[in-house]
């Protein structure tokens, strides 16, 4: 009797670390999760930071490019050339 009660005490000690550190596992991923939502959160406020500067960087270079830069005059003159077909395709959808 006495080593059927060492047993089911032996399966208590198991069952009581087996808890203890599932719970610890849980507490664990909990604070993990919260990590990854805030680095999601910031990868996307960083990808928006990006776009805004990549969106200020191409309107500087167009800036520049008018303002008569030799190294630009290529994308200069293809940016004034697709302004001059949107420019006849609105002109054309007024005058139908």
């Amino acid at each position: 009797m006495s080593e059927l009660l060492e047993r089911v005490d032996a399966l208590q000690n198991v069952m009581s670390k087996l808890v203890h550190r599932y719970q610890k596992l849980q507490r664990h991923n909990e604070l993990l999760q919260a990590e990854n939502e805030q680095l999601k959160q910031d990868n996307d406020n960083l990808h928006e930071v990006l776009q805004n500067w990549e969106a200020k960087y191409s309107t500087l270079k167009t800036a520049n490019a008018m303002l008569g830069s030799n190294e630009y005059k290529r994308e200069t003159k293809l940016k004034i050339n697709a302004m001059m077909r949107e420019l006849d395709a609105c002109i054309a959808q007024l005058a139908d």
